[in-house]
């Protein structure tokens, strides 16, 4: 299925993750339909990944960004449009469930909002003059702990949440610009840091057999690769009439009824 998405210029934040991280699984996916990716990330993999993609013939640049710091910000902005003087699509990828619960400080939850939601505020804002021009769209990516709460993480949840208040919210406020923009909802997906954190485990292998008979849909974890896949079929033309919603790629995790569980 031709996508038509070949030389759009799509701004992805924190796409510069781990090999087969979704972020870079998206970055990929990209390249491989002929968009022209702007990376932003604050990890110097992005070098690597781009240089890579250029090697190949493929138009991509990366721009090293610390994404709380709205001055950085602006300046990638300012490398990408004197570049390519247009963007098409943003996808807002950014998120680190970073434990600032109840016991965190002030600042400590403060930097997981700025990290976790006001970067995407930050992101759009810049990218919004060229969205407009180009009537383009907008995906972010969100989390089930943005609906459902997990324990021990109030910045992480509270920014979720709001990325799915923003995506709603700019839904409505740009509709009169044809902008559509639409959330990715993501429960239990198997990346480097997920496996990195089971190893932390003491019980990791018991505590993944548990979390996974908790799928509805074949009892196993969504691949960062089935993410990548509805996120560039949103960012199409082929949702050309989809816009304000909430798109769950988790295999019934959030929505289906637990009884399906019932062994």
């Amino acid at each position: 299925m031709d996508l038509k998405l070949k030389d759009k210029v799509v701004v992805i934040s924190g796409a510069a993750g781990s090999k087969g991280s979704i972020g870079e699984t998206i970055l990929q996916n990209l390249a491989n339909e002929g968009a022209i990716p702007a990376v932003i990330d604050r990890n110097a993999r992005g070098f690597e990944y781009v240089k890579e993609l250029q090697e190949k013939g493929i138009d991509a640049i990366f721009c090293q960004t610390d994404v709380t710091n709205p001055e950085e910000i602006k300046n990638a902005f300012d490398v990408i449009i004197k570049k390519y003087d247009r963007i098409d699509v943003v996808i807002n990828n950014v998120g680190v469930n970073d434990g600032v619960g109840l016991d965190a400080s002030y600042d400590e939850f403060m930097n997981s909002l700025k990290l976790n939601m006001v970067s995407y505020f930050l992101v759009v804002k810049h990218a919004l003059p060229f969205l407009k021009k180009s009537k383009g769209n907008i995906l972010n990516i969100g989390s089930k702990v943005g609906l459902t709460g997990q324990g021990g993480t109030s910045g992480y949840a509270a920014s979720k949440g709001g990325v799915l208040g923003l995506t709603r919210e700019w839904a409505v406020d740009l509709i009169k610009d044809g902008i559509r923009v639409n959330a990715i909802i993501i429960a239990e997906s198997w990346t480097p840091a997920y496996d990195a954190w089971i190893k932390t485990l003491e019980n990791g292998e018991e505590k993944l057999k548990s979390i996974v008979k908790k799928i509805p849909l074949e009892n196993r974890m969504t691949t960062p690769q089935e993410i990548a896949d509805t996120c560039l079929f949103t960012i199409s033309e082929k949702a050309s009439h989809t816009t304000g919603q909430f798109i769950a790629v988790d295999g019934g995790y959030v929505n289906l009824d637990r009884s399906l569980l019932t062994e």
